[in-house]
């Protein structure tokens, strides 16, 4: 090592590290570069969410290719009735839409109501509702992390951290089939 780095090596880090930090960069400057291109992430072909476990898993090809925990809607596990009540349906739907902006870090919006909800709301004289999302945090929110499962937030959406959206946004395509159980 030059005496010019010696001195400034050992301002910074002790001698070891500092030499196995030269050696390092030195074996990447010779390191051969790759062309392959990165492996292909795996895409869902249906979404199964299980409320009263708080979960969503992706499936593909009937298998679980990755679970998250989720936050739901505040209004409880109870299926959803009507518009304003707060709780994430249960049933058959479909990713309909994706809005890479929204008031959340990314967002899936769910076909809620399908023609069961709707008759549902109907018989009870009221809205069914809509805007039913997967989603992230709030914009500018992102920083809260896991943390925002500690209790069910939402008003009716299911919603994950930033970067676990992240994961979904590249895994998932409009038309996915969505699956919410109890």
């Amino acid at each position: 090592m030059p005496d010019s780095l010696r001195g400034v090596c050992r301002y910074i880090a002790p001698p070891a590290l500092a030499f196995a930090l030269a050696v390092g960069l030195l074996c990447s400057l010779c390191a051969p570069t790759s062309t392959s291109a990165a492996p292909a992430v795996a895409k869902a072909d249906s979404i199964l969410i299980l409320k009263k476990d708080h979960l969503l898993e992706l499936m593909a090809g009937g298998k679980v290719i990755r679970t998250y925990h989720v936050a739901l809607g505040q209004g409880g596990l109870a299926p959803k009735q009507r518009e304003g009540d707060g709780r994430t349906p249960e049933g058959h739907y479909t990713i309909d839409a994706r809005y890479a902006e929204s008031h959340y870090h990314k967002a899936f919006h769910i076909s809620y109501p399908n023609s069961e909800d709707k008759r549902r709301a109907a018989k009870l004289g009221v809205s069914p509702g809509g805007a039913v999302m997967i989603h992230g945090l709030p914009n500018g929110k992102g920083y809260i992390g896991s943390a925002h499962r500690m209790y069910d937030w939402t008003l009716g959406c299911v919603a994950l951290t930033d970067e676990e959206i992240d994961q979904l946004w590249s895994m998932v395509p409009v038309g996915t089939p969505v699956e919410i159980r109890p």
